[in-house]
């Protein structure tokens, strides 16, 4: 089971933190991810980290801005966002995934946690 935490209204250029509880089994073995969800749009992959080597990916329109890590002892990852946009504005997932190829689907994921970028 997976459950996300942290979403939150922000301001634009603000920065939120975001937090993904894994309970059950240990996210050391699996390759972990976040995507997102706005309105009336496609899911889109964020972030990946690859249980094979620890490398981190993310989407270009977040890369520079955004910092995925995790802490295998706490059975934990996050997703540290800065320079927020509105158009970061989604609900946030948290998920586990074969490998970080985009089209990869996600295996399990949580219930999701808002964020909204709005002044």
């Amino acid at each position: 089971q997976l459950a996300e935490s942290g979403g939150d209204l922000v301001q634009p250029g603000g920065s939120l933190g975001l937090s993904c509880a894994a309970s059950g089994f240990s996210l050391e073995q699996y390759t972990i991810a976040w995507f997102r969800q706005a309105p009336g749009k496609e899911r889109e992959g964020v972030s990946c980290i690859s249980s094979t080597d620890g490398s981190a990916y993310y989407r270009h329109s977040v890369k520079g801005r955004f910092t995925m890590s995790r802490d295998t002892a706490k059975n934990m990852f996050y997703l540290q966002m800065t320079s927020l946009t509105p158009e970061d504005t989604a609900v946030y997932y948290c998920a586990t995934k074969w490998d970080c190829t985009w089209s990869t689907p996600y295996d399990y994921w949580g219930q999701g946690t808002q964020v909204t970028v709005s002044s």
